[in-house]
């Protein structure tokens, strides 16, 4: 497969992320350019990527390059690794790791795993230490997407708990938020953390009023075209007929429940629905060269806590709920504390990088694997990311010769075999997509 020329008007740079698989839908670049120039919606494809609805100019383009986690991922900032942080090779710089669930069993059982996120956030609310929370519940026109939402009530906290696994936009009017210049609190994925990293060096209001930086551990979430398809092959509807998805939840990691428009309701077990195995996950492509889905940029990381990485199909409705939990920053970790001294947050002990190893094997896999699969990328001319603070030539360089070549060859056919390719989003004219409208 022969390169791409280069990129020359601001419309196809831009596009280009998108066209190589790097974009997430996070909405951030509609921030940074603005509605009238960038507009997130949802594409033919079903996802949400950016369309150029107003004149964009080389600069704005640049910025965005700048802080799309798409084109640059960077770990902990060096400044808060300090002489009290440990480091590992694979899960990087942390004060603590420990297994802990939420104190409430209402929060307990309503969170993806063991309600950790959800009990901080809402120690943060509660305690005055932040005046919201930015975070993400089911979207209420298209239930399978998900979109941010502003939180400064236990119950609207409440409507965000539990994972979702669908496309989602939290940073697209993350200039509104931040211009309110309120201390808040945020919850997203992994590359959402990124992003805002990216953003704090162009915006230092970042740093200023976002106190609290958590993240779920993450892998990958389900596509459009992959929902679409379980539907149909499920229920013989598409996404239009879905009125209410939770994803997990109630219960750890609780049932896939949806309601359609003719009255059913389905619930299938978590293993019914993704599979046993990361072989069976429907992901997106930017999901498979993700360096990152250990939230390394965050004050705190929770995981599921599952050896060998998922639930046991005969035994997931008996489990409470337990949080692998990482406190990567000093901040991190004195949020934990305070939040177990005020009665939000149980532990139950101490863990080790080897114990994330073997309940998060497939992030450990992948954290190996990325610098071969970039490496390919370059190869046949596609967009790489820069990274800073991953370690990935260390980590490739401990995967060994073989390893290396496998994901780097894989890489390279899947993309001549057009796995890695995206149409370019067409003018539309489409509806407010989940998240353009919150309270």
């Amino acid at each position: 497969m022969s390169k791409r020329p280069p990129a020359v008007t601001p419309e196809d740079r831009l596009y280009r992320i998108v066209e190589d698989g790097l974009c997430i839908g996070c909405g951030l670049c509609q921030a940074v350019a603005g509605p009238a120039r960038v507009a997130v919606r949802k594409a033919k494809n079903g996802e949400l990527r950016p369309h150029v609805v107003g004149p964009l100019d080389q600069e704005t383009v640049d910025r965005i390059y700048d802080v799309c986690p798409g084109t640059r991922l960077e770990g902990l900032p060096a400044r808060l690794v300090d002489e009290d942080s440990r480091s590992d090779l694979v899960w990087g710089p942390y004060h603590r790791m420990l297994l802990a669930h939420a104190s409430d069993p209402e929060i307990r059982f309503k969170g993806a795993a063991g309600g950790v996120l959800t009990a901080l956030a809402l120690f943060l609310l509660e305690s005055k230490r932040v005046d919201f929370v930015l975070h993400v519940r089911a979207g209420r026109l298209e239930p399978t997407f998900g979109e941010s939402h502003t939180s400064r009530e236990r119950d609207e906290v409440l409507t965000g708990a539990g994972s979702r696994y669908g496309p989602t936009a939290p940073l697209i009017d993350i200039d509104r938020v931040l211009d309110l210049g309120l201390p808040f609190a945020f919850v997203g994925k992994p590359c959402d953390i990124a992003a805002l990293r990216n953003l704090a060096r162009h915006d230092p209001r970042v740093d200023d009023l976002l106190h609290y930086w958590l993240t779920p551990v993450c892998g990958g979430f389900m596509p459009s075209a992959g929902m679409e398809d379980f539907l149909q092959k499920n229920e013989g509807v598409g996404l239009e007929a879905v009125t209410a998805f939770r994803y997990r939840g109630h219960g750890c990691p609780g049932p896939t429940r949806y309601e359609l428009a003719d009255g059913r309701v389905r619930e299938l077990r978590y293993t019914a629905f993704w599979g046993t195995d990361e072989s069976q996950w429907t992901l997106p492509f930017r999901c498979k060269v993700c360096p990152d889905g250990i939230g390394e940029a965050a004050d705190i990381a929770a995981a599921d806590n599952w050896p060998g990485g998922a639930p046991d199909p005969e035994t997931e409705d008996q489990d409470p709920g337990t949080n692998a939990v990482i406190a990567r920053t000093a901040s991190g970790a004195a949020l934990l504390q305070a939040a177990v001294e005020a009665g939000y947050v149980t532990l139950e002990g101490e863990i080790d990088p080897r114990h994330m190893d073997a309940i998060q094997p497939h992030q450990t896999r992948k954290k190996l694997a990325v610098r071969a699969r970039w490496d390919g990328l370059a190869a046949e001319g596609r967009l790489v990311p820069r990274s800073a603070r991953l370690r990935l030539d260390a980590l490739s360089q401990t995967a060994g010769a073989e390893a290396y070549r496998e994901q780097f060859e894989g890489m390279r056919d899947r993309i001549r075999r057009g796995k890695a390719n995206e149409e370019r989003p067409s003018p539309l004219k489409a509806r407010p997509t989940n998240g353009e409208d919150r309270s």
